[in-house]
């Protein structure tokens, strides 16, 4: 297979040294390369044009991408803004043009590119989605105890009751069946929904959406085939036994889904975007800045992203 692209995300973060160290681990195992500037990595680099010029026995593998800015661990610096957002979008194009297999994204600083560049997009995900000209993708957090999907993602608590629709709700399982089934090998997938209210509103005690119309939705995709239950009360979804049932859990906002996945693999969850015409995957962490250049960040997650983009990358290929 080719190569994988690690994109380098905010030079100022924990990203360029766990490069690094994921380089270490998986050099015979999951070929990748690093696109970002050679002058902002810390520690020797093979510089190459393409897959053909790697060398697993040698140090990292990078294509080089110039920056305008320097690189100062925990200070971003504007000038990098748009050489940031520009490496993501030739990631895109390097998987697209098969000269990657799969994208796999160092972590951002939201603000920063927002400050230095007018950023418009929330994160990662919505900037890939508008990239690959979908209106609506799906952001998986993935483990080998768990795969959990939240139906709104990066959005005020407050404003979840308006955003969840059954459009959106019924896009979300339709994306994650299929992405189930294409990139996972998970010929029948089982998916499992939490309620949005407390004891999933309790028959109406506790908050009505699940009455007035989450039920109904989910009866009606489960009557044209799909294998999907709920809404369950979410406080009960988690355990060990539970997730026996299922092959996802469905979860209405970001902390409902983002807290049980955390706490089962903190180290070792991968931010997988579903519904794209490529294959992305990401570390589930941020730049930790507090801890940038000091040779201590965990590579646990981006070694797993990478590994998980290169399943994805050959059940396609099947």
């Amino acid at each position: 297979m080719t190569p994988i692209c690690l994109t380098c995300g905010e030079p100022a973060g924990v990203g360029l040294e766990i490069a690094h160290k994921a380089w270490d681990a998986l050099r015979h195992e999951v070929p990748f390369f690093l696109l970002g500037d050679e002058a902002h990595v810390t520690g020797d680099v093979q510089l190459v044009g393409s897959a053909g010029d790697i060398d697993p026995a040698g140090p990292l593998p990078m294509m080089q991408h110039d920056f305008a800015g320097d690189a100062v661990a925990g200070v971003p610096d504007a000038r990098n803004a748009q050489d940031v957002i520009d490496v993501i979008a030739r990631g895109v194009d390097m998987v697209r043009d098969g000269s990657a297999s799969a994208l796999c994204t160092l972590p951002i600083h939201k603000k920063a590119l927002m400050d230095g560049a007018g950023f418009a997009y929330p994160g990662h995900t919505e900037y890939l989605a508008a990239l690959d000209g979908k209106d609506t993708v799906v952001m998986m957090l993935a483990c080998p105890e768990l795969r959990v999907v939240p139906v709104t993602i990066h959005i005020a608590l407050g404003d979840v009751p308006t955003t969840l629709t059954p459009a959106l709700l019924t896009q979300t399982l339709q994306i994650t069946q299929s992405a189930l089934k294409r990139d996972f090998g998970v010929s029948a997938p089982r998916l499992s929904v939490c309620g949005l209210n407390p004891h999933a509103g309790e028959g109406g005690a506790m908050g009505k959406e699940e009455l007035d119309w989450i039920n109904a939705c989910l009866s009606g995709l489960a009557a044209d085939g799909m294998d999907v239950t709920g809404p369950w009360p979410a406080d009960t979804m988690f355990h060990a036994k539970a997730r026996a049932g299922y092959d996802v859990a469905i979860a209405m906002y970001h902390d409902q889904a983002l807290i049980p996945i955390k706490t089962i693999d903190f180290a070792g969850g991968v931010n997988v975007t579903l519904g794209l015409d490529f294959i992305r995957t990401s570390p589930d962490h941020g730049t930790a800045f507090d801890i940038a250049g000091r040779g201590i960040a965990d590579p646990t997650s981006t070694i797993a992203a990478l590994r998980m983009g290169r399943d994805m990358a050959l059940a396609r290929a099947t």
